[in-house]
């Protein structure tokens, strides 16, 4: 098993409740498309930072074409959008790839830790 299936998991409409809003740690989720060569893109920096933070931030990937409930209701329109959940509740979320060091930035990942 690789870094990237190791830390990353899917979830779904039906596990999304149970995975990411009633975690005991901050959840990033990771709104995403096969088609979606962005998403592509930032899909190892997610893998990433899902190994480097395994204790403290559960990192977790949504499918929004097999999954459609759920993106309707966080209202996400493009991919990749990124959306940190804190108990439960959207903290902070990035539109589109960006490098590492500015997604730990703009999503406030390091008050996480």
């Amino acid at each position: 098993m690789s870094a990237t299936t190791a830390h990353l998991r899917e979830v779904t409409d039906a596990t999304f409740a149970e995975e990411v809003l009633r975690s005991d740690i901050p959840v990033l989720v990771d709104f995403t498309a096969d088609w979606c060569p962005p998403c592509r893109m930032v899909a190892p920096v997610l893998a990433q930072i899902a190994e480097e933070r395994a204790d403290t931030l559960k990192v977790v990937s949504l499918d929004v074409d097999r999954n459609p409930e759920t993106q309707a209701a966080y209202g996400v329109l493009s991919m990749p959008t990124l959306i940190l959940f804190r108990n439960g509740e959207p903290a902070r979320s990035v539109v589109g790839a960006q490098p590492k060091r500015r997604l730990v930035e703009q999503l406030g990942l390091d008050e996480a830790r």
